[in-house]
């Protein structure tokens, strides 16, 4: 395995990119707003909030960063070793290894430095109760960062690629 290779090249610089801008965009919230502020965007929609999150996704596991760190660390040793089985010499497949490794430092980073993750993109949608007095409940997804953006986004290409070549058409043998 050679870490200098071009395909590993490319892996390294897409996640040191996701990596910078997950990093930087959390910066900008630490900056911008203060934990639990939020900032509407579009209403009844989107918005940027600033949510501490010491779990996983939708808070699962809260409060247990280190546990949750170890894990990120894990995976990045594992996919590194075993990326060769995922098709990481094509330019898809560094791709989706670049936006995961990436994301998962981003995350990791979070977790060993700050203690928690900083989540801060909100979808979500206004439900009205039904006693309808006028007060509106919020429904949505669950806020997440850059990094689980492109950890999601690479995992959604690695089944693409494990897909396409599953159902790729074979070549069968010459009949004698």
């Amino acid at each position: 395995m050679n870490v200098f290779q071009k395909s590993n090249r490319i892996i390294a610089v897409l996640a040191l990119v996701i990596f910078g801008l997950d990093q930087f965009t959390k910066w900008l919230v630490l900056r911008t707003l203060e934990p639990g502020d939020e900032h509407i965007i579009i209403p009844g929609f989107f918005k940027f909030v600033h949510w501490d999150n010491t779990g996983a996704a939708w808070s699962l596991f809260s409060g247990n960063n280190a546990a949750l760190a170890l894990v990120g660390l894990l995976a990045i040793v594992a996919l590194y070793l075993t990326r060769h089985h995922f098709d990481s010499h094509t330019r898809v497949g560094q791709i989706a290894f670049g936006l995961i490794f990436g994301g998962i430092a981003g995350n990791l980073f979070d977790r060993l430095v700050r203690h928690e993750v900083v989540d801060f993109i909100r979808f979500y949608m206004f439900q009205r109760p039904a006693d309808a007095i006028g007060y509106y409940h919020e429904i949505g997804f669950p806020a997440f960062n850059v990094a689980d953006s492109a950890i999601c986004t690479g995992v959604g290409l690695i089944f693409l690629i494990t897909w396409r070549n599953e159902h790729a058409p074979r070549e069968s043998a010459p009949s004698a």
